[in-house]
């Protein structure tokens, strides 16, 4: 059994919350910008409408020649292309100023206008954008008409508003690089968590959960499940010591049964009733002795210890000796065993003689359920890296609903079968597949029969 694997990415928990909180901050962050961009303009907006109207009080109390003096006088100060004015006649004749024309979208009113256009003119001197405008009628007839140029002020606005932009980068920045440093130790965490747990599902309970030194709630969690794993392992261990000394101790009287009645038949007529009964009890007894063993061989293969002594092998001459093997009892069922590897395959970590009984088990099984003229293949291939091994049969195959219970203890798919066995075959091959890290996949061949995949890509390095 695999676990899922962690999450990446978006979808990950500190991901999520790390990325809400940074879009909520860019959101008040853009709100922020918005208002004080709005209020700056404004406040902006009337200091120019406010200093327009102070000139145009002050250029009223002059007059005739002193009013062009003024303006002429003006120039000096004024900034080029954000301030101008114009005086004309009665008849609109430009007399002064740089303004040849009174804009024709300004009303006649002496009231400040914001004008999108404010001069047609070729002079780069001008103000040419938006403006506020005026034309002030004087006291002795003629109009001044005086214009401000709003981007000069909204300038300050322009360096708001790239100030804030800035700063809104520099902090996005930051929080972008802090986000992928941030989700990446909860991540990394979450692997050694998962790497421990999926050696607890393989079967090895002596395996904790990493703890860290912040004692923080991933340790809270970690700290609870491990003292759940040492209660079970706990109690584990009793009910497999429990069941190893039974199996281990009636082992030897047992033994002393089988010899006693072994005795008596030899005391016994040959042909008599009395002697094929001891048959049956010395028949009996042997099928006792053989689950015993097969049970206390299951339970040495679940101790982990063996996997000190794996080894890296090639598996082609492990398959190249199975088939030779078992060729022969193929051959006295009249079936045909064919043997399909490619000139070479992916190296395995294993147990050379614990493989062989596991392969043998399937084949073995594959043969004796395959009717004669069939066909069983042994078959290995190169998936992506690693090597698959996959047994085919034409037998009757496995059911879809007991594929997965076949690999428990006396489990049998067919209770009136025949043919010997007590279901410890398949549990055995288990317990070996999972010692080494392996995957068994039961299906149904395309001949009808069962097929049985080991999937050799290790899922957990063999300690």
């Amino acid at each position: 059994m695999s676990l899922l694997n962690p999450s990446k990415g978006w979808r990950s928990s500190s991901s999520r919350l790390l990325a809400l909180y940074s879009s909520l901050f860019v959101a008040w962050s853009c709100i922020l910008m918005g208002v004080l961009y709005y209020e700056v303009s404004g406040y902006l907006s009337d200091l120019s409408r406010h200093s327009l109207m102070q000139r145009q009080h002050l250029f009223q109390r002059f007059d005739g020649e002193e009013l062009v003096e003024a303006l002429t006088t003006s120039m000096t100060f004024d900034m080029k292309g954000v301030d101008a004015y114009g005086l004309f006649d009665e008849q609109f004749r430009p007399l002064s100023g740089p303004i040849r024309a009174v804009p024709p979208d300004l009303p006649l009113d002496g009231k400040i206008h914001a004008l999108a256009n404010c001069v047609d003119s070729d002079d780069p001197k001008l103000p040419k954008d938006s403006c506020d405008a005026v034309a002030t009628h004087t006291e002795d007839g003629r109009w001044l008409v005086l214009v401000r140029a709003n981007g000069s002020l909204f300038g300050v606005t322009r360096i708001i508003w790239h100030a804030l932009l800035w700063a809104l980068s520099l902090t996005i920045i930051p929080g972008a690089a802090g986000w992928h440093l941030l989700r990446r130790r909860p991540l990394r965490r979450i692997r050694g968590i998962q790497a421990s747990a999926e050696a607890i599902v393989a079967g090895d309970l002596t395996h904790r959960l990493p703890l860290s030194n912040r004692r923080d709630e991933l340790d809270m969690l970690a700290a609870i499940v491990n003292a759940m794993l040492d209660r079970i392992e706990k109690l584990m261990n009793e009910v497999k010591g429990v069941c190893d000394n039974i199996a281990h101790d009636l082992r030897t009287p047992l033994t002393r049964l089988r010899a006693q009645l072994y005795r008596i038949k030899q005391e016994a007529e040959a042909e008599s009733g009395y002697a094929v009964k001891l048959d049956d009890a010395i028949a009996e007894t042997d099928t006792l002795m053989a689950r015993f063993r097969g049970l206390l061989r299951i339970s040495e293969l679940e101790d982990h210890q063996r996997r000190s002594g794996f080894l890296v092998m090639d598996p082609l001459p492990l398959l190249r000796e199975l088939h030779d093997f078992y060729l022969p009892l193929a051959e006295e069922g009249e079936l045909q065993l064919v043997l399909d590897t490619p000139e070479s395959l992916p190296w395995i970590t294993g147990d050379r003689a614990l493989l062989f009984e596991a392969l043998s088990n399937l084949l073995s099984n594959s043969i004796k359920f395959s009717p004669p003229g069939g066909e069983v293949i042994l078959r290995a291939v190169n998936d992506a890296g690693s090597t698959r091994i996959e047994v085919h049969d034409s037998g009757p195959g496995i059911p879809l609903a007991e594929r997965d219970a076949v690999f428990q203890r006396f489990y049998r798919v067919d209770e009136s079968d025949q043919q010997g066995g007590f279901g410890l075959g398949l549990s055995i091959v288990a317990a070996i597949i999972n010692l080494h890290g392996f995957k068994l996949v039961v299906g149904s061949s395309e001949r009808g029969g069962a097929r049985l995949v080991l999937e050799c890509r290790q899922q957990l390095m063999p300690k």
